[in-house]
């Protein structure tokens, strides 16, 4: 029987025109790889053309993954069992991790087909780094409820594990709603609770700031639409 594909899991940037921080043995990988399971098609054709010009777009199989739309993890398995590797492509960062990019890599694993990790950018990581958190205990429970009073109960539920084990509590928020986040966060954590907001990770705009509660009520950043991600730790 044949050796079965392999999965790699391809990190893309976090921020538009910052090709710079893709590590420089991605290119060879994808120009091997004719199948690709992606968040969103035309980001990935991008992505895919920046990183080497004469790349054939259109002679790729571009199968789409995203919340709405699991991956067709039965095709991706008859795929790799051809002997065929596939390319994971997240929205931005690294896959698998807060995408559905994880139902492919369990494909592989229960058919004993290798799974590569590629190193790159991930906001959940730059991010716990640049906060001067607790980086030995951390949580990331992607995103918080989105009704005010499942959030509002979420918020104080986060704060009170965060104190108890002092970990670091890791969260995300659709970019639109981020400044309402950060008000429920305000108005309902301790004022000595230390609060970091990462926005536009490796952007022109990067906006990284660690503050206690009592601090950030002073001066309110402007979050609307920015991606970023939400870091707090009880004192």
């Amino acid at each position: 029987m044949a050796q079965p594909g392999k999965v790699y899991l391809i990190p893309t940037v976090l921020s538009p025109d910052t090709l710079h921080t893709i590590p420089a043995y991605v290119t060879p990988v994808i120009q091997q790889i004719s199948v690709f399971f992606v968040e969103n098609e035309r980001t990935a054709r991008r992505y895919l053309k920046a990183l080497d010009k004469s790349i054939n777009i259109d002679a790729l199989q571009l199968l789409l993954m995203h919340e709405n739309h699991p991956p067709d993890t039965a095709l991706a398995k008859q795929i790799l069992l051809s002997g065929k590797d596939i390319g994971v492509i997240s929205e931005a960062g690294c896959p698998a991790i807060a995408d559905p990019g994880h139902l492919v890599v369990q494909v592989a694993h229960a058919i004993n087909a290798q799974v590569i990790p590629m190193v790159g950018p991930n906001s959940m990581l730059l991010a716990l780094m640049a906060s001067g958190m607790n980086g030995q205990n951390f949580q990331f429970v992607g995103y918080l409820p989105v009704k005010p009073p499942e959030r509002i109960k979420a918020i104080r539920d986060l704060e009170m594990q965060s104190q108890k084990k002092q970990q670091t509590q890791l969260f995300i928020e659709t970019p639109y709603r981020n400044n309402q986040l950060l008000k429920d966060i305000l108005d309902n954590c301790k004022e000595t609770t230390q609060v970091c907001v990462a926005a536009d990770i490796t952007g022109p705009e990067e906006f990284i700031r660690t503050k206690s509660v009592k601090a950030w009520k002073q001066q309110l950043p402007e979050l609307h639409k920015k991606p970023a991600i939400f870091l707090l730790l009880a004192q």
